[in-house]
């Protein structure tokens, strides 16, 4: 548990990990694990303006802009079990929706507390992410057959349901994701560096180890103010 607000914002390619440490450090901390993409399927079964306005968007197989991700994620933040603090993961992805970020917590009378990075190289990133498995009750439960599998094959460890391949985990539509990732994500690095708020970890260790390095990372930025 925290005492006072901390917004960690986890970045990393896909396959470093970033999700599965973002479910960690969120049950560690005592606050929400928030995703951009969680957000986004929940409005799917939602009857709000602004749950409309996102159907009709991802009906249409266009991205979500900028200005209506920052709508979805501010109404989050501002939740009951948000006001301590979260572990935002996918959020931000542009300097735009940064600065945003950096207005809405302000605004709380807040700030982001420390920036990590889950540094994995391209190649190693690849082959992570074509043996990833989700479970098909839960895609929160992510497995990795080469990293992380689970106890039971073919079987989520949590809820025993049957695990699956998201269906763009194929090595071409994984390597576009790596590449966009570079090119529209990785520029956020410099912003957050420039701040003094970014803290790289080596993402090709343990689970455990991660896990560690993060927490001593947003310990020492706690106890920094």
């Amino acid at each position: 548990m925290v005492a006072t607000a901390t917004y960690v914002v986890l970045m990393g390619v896909q396959g470093s990990g970033k999700g599965t440490q973002a479910a960690i450090l969120a049950d560690k901390l005592g606050v929400p694990h928030v995703t951009s993409g969680g957000l986004f399927r929940e409005m799917k079964n939602q009857d709000t303006q602004l749950a409309r306005e996102v159907q009709a968007i991802m009906a249409a197989g266009k991205l979500v802009p900028d200005d209506v991700t920052i709508r979805i994620v501010g109404e989050r933040l501002t939740k009951g079990d948000a006001v301590r603090g979260a572990i935002l993961d996918g959020f931000p992805r542009t300097q735009p929706q940064a600065e945003a970020l950096d207005a809405l917590l302000a605004k709380m009378g807040s700030k982001v507390t420390v920036v990590p990075y889950l540094d994995l190289d391209k190649a190693t990133a690849m082959k992570r992410i074509t043996a990833r498995w989700e479970c098909s009750q839960d895609p929160r439960h992510v497995y990795n057959l080469a990293t992380n599998p689970p106890q039971v094959s073919g079987r989520c460890d949590i809820d025993n349901a049957p695990l699956r391949q998201r269906p763009d985990d194929t090595p071409e539509a994984v390597e576009k994701r790596i590449n966009d990732f570079y090119k529209e994500t990785a520029p956020l690095l410099d912003y957050y560096r420039q701040r003094g708020l970014l803290r790289e970890v080596p993402a090709d260790q343990l689970i455990d180890r991660v896990t560690a390095q993060l927490m001593d990372i947003i310990t020492t930025a706690i106890q920094a103010g």
